[in-house]
């Protein structure tokens, strides 16, 4: 692999640029490989990533009906965070948000992580207390957070009107190291590792069955004929009850569309990411200016990767009072992505009834802050039989009521 460097670059640079090698190759896919990945977004490439790094598992083949990254990885508002209340959320979020701190530098690959802190705003009094509860319960799971008061937060967001009459800001959950990265470079530095170690990245090719004897995973058919393995993981958000009926389980999952948009560039004026969950509304600035902006997902399943008028209206008119100036700013682009929602709205991470068969799913509308350590609990989970991060979050919980219940702990899963 080609090691990307400011040397590098001035040598490209003396070459009018026409040295670079591909990032990752695209072979066309062998009959039979030890592991294959079905879906090449973040969660898939980083699992078959610790594949490699951390077990030394690389005959693998990581398989993606569109193009790489085109899923949800590409269709997120690029938050990272952890500062969950239950123990089993805070403990993978957290790992994930410190693999992300050193990713750029793992992966020889410039991911614009940026540690620029999450505000999650306080405007009732349940929310002040609960934010507070939170707070203690990060003190015990070793998660850097403080509740901070309005003055703070003006000081921290100087756009932020504290004082709105329906909903006055009374404090923040304040996450220091929290922040936000480039989506598209976390797929493809995980990508361009994962082909380095010899791995086939393979677009194009649609998993149209999955193959079994005896109760054992022996392969998947595609539109690229039939592929060989002893150990498959579907990976395909929300795709995932598609997946799932294909090797023939059942997964209680329902997926619906999340949708985002930004802002016509400004400069900038805001250099952190401020959550307003009694309006249900996010919003950040991007690197270009843009105000990224988010909100709840959509009221009904459906599988739809477009925005629609009404998520715009009721979006912006939440976060208008909060942010004032942004009423005055021109909608730039909109976007969905299908996210699978449980029960419980926590991750499913884990074995199935089919033998070798694993599954990555359920990870609603929170998933991007959660690609690498979700990588590395279902590599270890699929290398090892067991991973203590996935431990609380296999599909036995529902059947045993153990739910890992972010919805109500948090008042929002994002």
């Amino acid at each position: 692999m080609q090691r990307y460097s400011v040397f590098a670059l001035a040598r490209q640079a003396f070459r009018n640029h026409e040295g670079w090698e591909r990032a990752w190759r695209s072979p066309e896919p062998k009959r039979r490989y030890d592991t294959i990945i079905v879906g090449a977004g973040g969660h898939g490439l980083a699992t078959a990533y610790w594949l490699g790094r951390n077990f030394g598992i690389t005959n693998v083949a990581v398989i993606e009906k569109g193009w790489l990254g085109g899923g949800n990885t590409g269709r997120n508002t690029t938050i990272i965070r952890s500062n969950y209340l239950q123990d089993a959320s805070a403990g993978i979020y957290e790992k994930s948000r410190s693999l992300y701190e050193t990713m750029s530098q793992d992966l020889n690959y410039n991911v614009m992580y940026s540690p620029r802190g999450v505000m999650m705003l306080a405007q009732t009094e349940h929310e002040v207390r609960g934010y507070r509860r939170t707070a203690h319960a990060n003190a015990l799971q070793g998660v850097e957070t403080q509740f901070v008061g309005p003055e703070r937060v003006k000081e921290l967001c100087p756009i932020i009107n504290i004082e709105g009459p329906r909903y006055p800001v009374l404090g923040a959950l304040w996450q220091p190291r929290a922040g936000t990265a480039r989506h598209d470079a976390v797929a493809w530095g995980y990508a361009r590792a994962c082909s380095d170690m010899g791995m086939d990245i393979i677009q194009k090719c649609e998993v149209t069955g999955v193959r079994s004897e005896g109760g054992k995973v022996t392969g998947v058919s595609t539109t690229k004929g039939e592929i060989d393995c002893d150990r498959l993981g579907i990976v395909v958000a929300g795709n995932s009850g598609v997946l799932a009926d294909m090797a023939g389980f059942r997964l209680p999952i329902e997926s619906v569309a999340l949708q985002a948009l930004v802002s016509e560039p400004i400069k900038p004026c805001m250099d952190v990411v401020v959550m307003a969950n009694t309006v249900h509304g996010y919003m950040s600035q991007s690197d270009k200016g843009e105000m990224v902006i988010g909100g709840g997902a959509d009221g009904y399943n459906n599988y739809t990767q477009r925005g629609s008028f009404h998520h715009i209206e009721e979006t912006v008119r939440a976060l208008v009072e909060t942010f004032p100036m942004i009423s005055r700013l021109k909608m730039l682009r909109q976007w969905g992505g299908i996210v699978d929602m449980t029960g419980d709205r926590s991750p499913i991470i884990s074995k199935t009834p089919l033998e070798g068969c694993y599954i990555n799913a359920g990870w609603g509308t929170g998933g991007f802050k959660a690609i690498p350590g979700s990588g590395w609990a279902m590599a270890e989970l699929m290398a090892k039989g067991h991973s203590p991060l996935a431990d609380d979050f296999s599909l036995d919980r529902f059947r045993e009521g153990r739910f890992i219940d972010e919805s109500v702990a948090a008042g929002v899963a994002h």
